[in-house]
């Protein structure tokens, strides 16, 4: 009974904070640690459930009067980017992916620190330091990879560093943890092209879902989800299919 009990999660609940997507709210998350204990079933269930990793922590929000925050995933098999996500492909053709397993490098937080501090200098993440960034990465008992996206080597063999995403292997998804970018190459919009760059490659291995997280009714941050299409939506009858509100072409 009590080895039973071990197994199973406990769940917590935060005290309300302000929430960073929707002024005026105030968040509350539910939360439970990830052990090697706990089943890989257990895990997986939760991860495709609506729960978020953040290194062992699976959380969801919790909010008071307030279901705005919506897991969605992209429908891999059905995919077809429109013309403005082929352009941002097509500006993206001289990167190269390379997959690795979840090893931090000096040079993945130098990128990360320029992400953060020209994108997010304000937010949670701002006084991470590399310890922080290393167990961000390393502190996983999921399945869980790197993908390094670099310019094709010059003349010299250099090949900079452009972007990165961590995610995690479900049994049936790649679930997209955390990425970041070079900051000053806007025009190559290396946020929309990590999403394409993953949805092909779970293409070409027979992944059925990319997910995405949160779509946040109401913050203009989260809009750029809606380009996926088709995409499901969880609520309290599963996954459904969501209509297109994006008018991409």
């Amino acid at each position: 009974m009590s080895e039973h009990k071990s197994n199973f999660p406990e769940f917590y609940i935060t005290a309300p904070q302000p929430c960073p997507y929707i002024p005026g709210k105030l968040e509350r998350k539910l939360f439970t640690h990830l052990t090697k204990d706990k089943s890989n079933f257990l895990i997986d269930n939760l991860l495709k459930g609506g729960f978020r990793r953040s290194q062992n922590i699976a959380y969801m929000p919790y909010c008071d009067a307030c279901s705005a925050c919506v897991p969605v995933r992209i429908v891999v098999g059905e995919f077809e980017p429109k013309r403005s996500l082929k352009r941002i492909a097509r500006a993206n053709y001289d990167l190269v992916a390379t997959r690795t397993r979840p090893s931090p490098s000096s040079e993945q937080y130098s990128l990360f620190r320029c992400y953060i501090d020209a994108r997010h200098g304000d937010g949670g993440m701002a006084e991470m330091s590399v310890l922080d960034y290393s167990l961000m990465v390393e502190d996983s008992v999921v399945e869980t990879c790197v993908t390094e996206y670099r310019l094709k080597p010059n003349q010299n063999g250099e090949a900079p560093l452009m972007a990165v995403s961590l995610s995690d292997r479900l049994s049936d998804g790649i679930s997209m943890v955390y990425s970041f970018y070079n900051p000053d190459v806007p025009a190559r919009s290396l946020g929309t092209y990590m999403i394409l760059e993953q949805v092909e490659y779970a293409r070409k291995h027979g992944i059925p879902y990319v997910y995405l997280g949160y779509w946040i009714e109401g913050s203009r941050k989260m809009r750029y989800k809606n380009r996926f299409q088709p995409q499901e939506q969880l609520t309290s009858k599963g996954w459904v299919r969501t209509p297109s509100e994006h008018t991409d072409k």
